[in-house]
């Protein structure tokens, strides 16, 4: 049996799902409360305002990305594997929360640019010192976000990536480039 949410996880979660579903102007306090079946009263009790709320999602946010970061560091595959294959969207909680804190920068969050731009350098630090060159890892991430914000933007139409085949021949050729880098 699944373990209810606490009302501070249905908050946050109810916050993720409004920025992600909407924006940031319609994650209003009463939204937020609404969503979460909680009382303003009950809100407030747990984050006293809605930059609270943002420091909530942005912690959650460095939780899920610090255990991502652990899973490529030791994918049996690898970490270029493991990139690879994740820069497809799921929906998971690193990826809801993912969203929520790129529509926060949309809205000039300068917290949550910073977040976003972390991430992505950490991201880029394993691959680096997975594929030894700088160059190719980041050529890697720019395979990875091109997958992932054309499956993400066009899902129904995605031509680039046909099937698990495409996966496993672009992270092939991602592998052979690694080990080749032109000189």
């Amino acid at each position: 049996m699944a373990e209810t949410p606490s009302a501070r996880d249905r908050i946050l979660d109810a916050f993720e799902e409004l920025l992600g579903e909407q924006s940031e102007r319609a994650a209003t306090l009463d939204a937020v409360a609404a969503r979460a079946g909680v009382s303003k009263g009950g809100l407030l009790y747990h984050f006293a305002s809605k930059d609270a709320m943002v420091d909530g999602v942005l912690a959650r946010l460095s939780g899920h990305v610090e255990a991502d970061l652990e899973r490529m560091r030791t994918a049996p595959e690898g970490p270029v594997d493991y990139f690879i294959r994740t820069s497809i969207p799921t929906d998971n909680d690193l990826e809801r929360s993912i969203v929520a804190v790129a529509r926060l920068a949309q809205s000039a969050d300068s917290r949550a640019r910073d977040a976003l731009a972390s991430m992505q350098r950490s991201w880029l630090g394993i691959l680096e010192a997975s594929v030894g060159d700088p160059l190719v890892a980041r050529i890697i991430m720019l395979i990875g976000d091109g997958m992932y914000y054309n499956t993400a933007l066009l899902p129904d139409t995605n031509a680039v990536l046909r099937g698990e085949t495409d996966l496993d021949r672009v992270i092939e050729l991602v592998k052979r480039l690694a080990d080749d880098p032109a000189e």
